[in-house]
Order: C-alpha cells, then structure tokens, then sequence
C-alpha cells in the first residue's frame, strides 16, 4: 500500500463529486426561497412583539440554533415518514412513504434551519433603521406594505447583506450533512466511490476544495451585489 496519495483517483473523484453539486445548490435555492419569507415574518412578530407568535418565534429560534442540525436531519428523517404512515392509515391512502425521494425531506429539514437563521438576521436588520422614516411613510399616504417596500427594505438589504452571505454559505456547507439522508449530493458520490480501494484523504480532499469553490464564488457574487447597492444609495442619496 502505497504512502502517498492517488492523485489518478483524485482527479477522477473530484468530477465525481462534482456531479453532486446540483443537487447541493438546489437545496440551497429551495430552502433560501422559503425561508426568506419565512424569516421575513417572523423577524416581524418578533420585532412588534405580537403576542404569542412573539414567543414561538423566539422558541423556534433558540430550539434550532441551539441544536446540531445533524439531529435535526435524523428527527425529521425518521419522524415524518412514522407520521405520513400512521396519517395515511387512518385515512385508508395507499402510499409508500419510504419511496419518498429523500431531496423532500432535505428541503424540509435545511429550509427551518435557515429560516430560524434568517429570522434574526432581518430582525436585527430592520432595527437598524430608524422608526421615524415608517412613521413619516404613513404620514404621507404610504400604506404598511408600501412602506416596507419602497424604504425599510431596501436600506435593512443593505445592512443584512454579508449576514445573509453567511447563512447562505452555511446552508452550502450544511448540505453535505445530506449523506444522512442518502441523498446523492458531494459528500455520499465522494465516499463511495473512496469505498473501493479505501481512498478516503483524496475523497475528504475533493469535498473541501469543491465547497471551497462554491462558497468562493457565492461570496464574491455577495460582494458584488452588495458592492451594487451601496452604489445604488449613494447615488440616491
């Protein structure tokens, strides 16, 4: 047995690998398009404080970030398809929820993860800036929602961008935890195909220069934006 590395099965399983990235992106669009809103809301209630809503987002947020979302993964994965099976029992449904695709339940488990991440990510957003400028939106005419839109939203984007460049990277990372899951994402295509001859440096090696990539480049596509925007309001200024 060799001391060195395989550079030949190095190579080869970084494309290997690679051909998992799809399935790690989409979960990372599908989980940010559900959380967003989602974190959107419930920064809100948060924030003005409405009664019980208050609370249960400030629940949901100390459950999620306080817990390894490894054991998410393993509760939602093995706690859905008992409740599917004991619902559709009951109602006499003749369906295999075991055949469920398991990218379903990544969908579920990563968007609550961002969407507690997102929610103090826009709560503190929003708090940045001042209350005066909605008060004087409503003064004119402006309508809740306009407001939001046409002045709170567009100056809290601003200071909530890096925060939301790092719930985003985090998100990628945390979609190799997918092998969990037995979903066909880098992680599990790398270690199997290290399964074979036992090359697991070079699979290890393969997975962090491709989520090194990844995030690089979903940085400095922040960066820019950010860069965008922080132009756009000077301009505007």
């Amino acid at each position: 047995m060799s001391g060195g590395l395989d550079w030949g099965f190095l190579v080869k399983t970084f494309f290997i690998a690679l051909s998992g990235a799809p399935t790690a992106l989409a979960i990372t669009v599908v989980a940010l398009l559900i959380a967003a809103p989602l974190g959107f809301l419930g920064a809100l209630t948060r924030i003005n404080k409405i009664p019980v809503l208050h609370r249960l987002a400030q629940i949901y947020v100390s459950f999620v970030r306080g817990t390894p979302i490894i054991v998410q993964i393993f509760i939602i994965y093995s706690s859905v398809p008992i409740l599917l099976t004991s619902l559709f029992a009951k109602f006499h449904i003749q369906a295999d929820v075991y055949k469920v695709n398991p990218i379903w339940y990544a969908f579920i488990v990563f968007s609550l993860y961002t969407t507690a991440t997102l929610i103090e990510v826009f709560r503190s957003a929003i708090n940045t800036v001042n209350k005066g400028q909605l008060e004087a939106a409503l003064s004119v005419g402006l309508t809740t929602v306009q407001a939001f839109r046409r002045i709170i939203i567009p100056q809290a984007l601003v200071v909530a961008l890096p925060n939301i460049c790092t719930a985003t990277t985090n998100l990628i990372k945390a979609t190799s935890l997918g092998y969990a899951m037995s979903l066909q994402e880098i992680t599990l295509k790398a270690k199997v195909a290290a399964n074979v001859g036992y090359n697991y440096v070079e699979a290890y090696i393969d997975i962090f220069l491709i989520y090194l990539i990844i995030c690089s480049l979903v940085e400095y596509g922040f960066k820019r934006y950010e860069k965008y925007l922080r132009t756009y309001k000077t301009v505007n200024a």
